[in-house]
């Protein structure tokens, strides 16, 4: 019989993210499609806020490794903690959320216990059959294994947020005894830009998206790069949106000519760049091709504003399309939007 671990670590702030509640959901509506009983593992400095916060989702068996030692990302003790956790629960299929944090730990500690492990997870059936993207979210695969444990990190934005009411619940800590040589890498602290600096922001509602058309020659004969990055910075602060760029305006850094400080490959979206999950989108001066809406195919709602009405955009690649120019466009929103 399968036994289902949901294994997540804390915030800084001791409740789970966003991506942890979502791959949360995916372990419970598993665990009712094959009848397998559900455990919870966490890792982190203090688990009992986010156990009790999750105390309504079915499990039988919460337990944890806390301590100090466990507060922040290190491969030596997040490994040391995660494989500690599935021999706990004698765990069959872990269903983990592909961050940072255990996406670095899970592939050493499926080794150890002589499992398997699949990332970019973006479906779960009761048949346990997975389906993973491979090339850049262009090719979707569905497999089964079965090889135990079998691990499984779950792709941020596939399933909602569990909810569900708190309550007090007995969480059983687990002992884990790090040797000094896992404590020789150390949290320092964090550094961040400003606010008004960060241009990628992974929970906004809107992603905004420049094409190279930004830096092209206007209605004068003149190009007009400053003027499009401080209405691009003023759009993206005023509405709190994630900066997206085609490669071909991030790859003009290379090239020599004038570039928006903003942008850097970082801000890529499409077929060489990353594939972000925002409710709305809003690409400007994009030509609409398919290596740069292929980057778009989770975005709910699009919009487009471009200057040619049969580019690709045109042709039931956006929702709406608005042919004008994005420098007038982008300065009336703004105006609209206020300080």
């Amino acid at each position: 019989m399968e036994k289902i671990l949901f294994l997540a670590c804390t915030q800084e702030d001791g409740v789970l993210p966003k991506a942890a509640l979502e791959t949360l959901t995916a372990a419970a509506d598993l665990a009712a499609a094959v009848q397998a009983p559900l455990a919870v593992g966490l890792i982190g400095e203090n688990v009992q806020a986010a156990a009790d916060a999750i105390a309504a989702c079915g499990a039988q068996e919460f337990c944890a490794v806390t301590g100090e030692d466990f507060a922040s990302s290190r491969y030596a003790s997040d490994a040391a903690a995660a494989e500690a956790l599935v021999r706990k629960t004698s765990a069959t299929l872990v269903l983990a959320p592909a961050l940072s944090r255990l996406a670095k730990a899970l592939p050493g500690v499926a080794l150890r216990l002589d499992g398997r492990i699949e990332t970019h997870v973006c479906a779960v059936d009761g048949a346990l059959n997975i389906q993973r993207w491979y090339y850049r979210q262009r090719m979707i695969a569905t497999l089964t294994r079965s090889q135990r444990p079998w691990f499984l990190l779950i792709d941020p934005g596939v399933f909602k947020p569990w909810e569900g009411q708190a309550a007090s619940v007995m969480v059983e800590p687990v002992a884990v005894t790090l040797p000094e040589s896992a404590r020789r890498t150390r949290f320092v602290g964090f550094e961040a830009p400003p606010a008004d600096a960060q241009t990628i922001r992974p929970e906004a509602e809107l992603l905004f998206v420049a094409g190279a058309g930004w830096t092209k020659k206007q209605a004068d004969g003149q190009p007009h790069v400053k003027v499009a990055e401080k209405l691009i910075h003023d759009f993206i602060t005023k509405a709190k949106a994630s900066l997206g760029s085609s490669k071909s305006l991030v790859d003009q850094t290379s090239e020599g000519g004038e570039v928006i400080s903003l942008l850097s490959h970082l801000n890529q979206v499409g077929q060489t760049g990353a594939t972000p999950r925002h409710p709305k989108g809003l690409a400007t001066c994009c030509h609409g091709e398919e290596p740069h809406t292929v980057g778009w195919r989770f975005i709910n709602k699009r919009r487009a504003v471009n200057l040619d009405a049969n580019c690709g955009w045109a042709i039931g690649k956006a929702d709406v399309l608005y042919v004008a120019d994005a420098f007038q466009v982008v300065a009336k929103v703004n105006e609209l939007l206020g300080d």
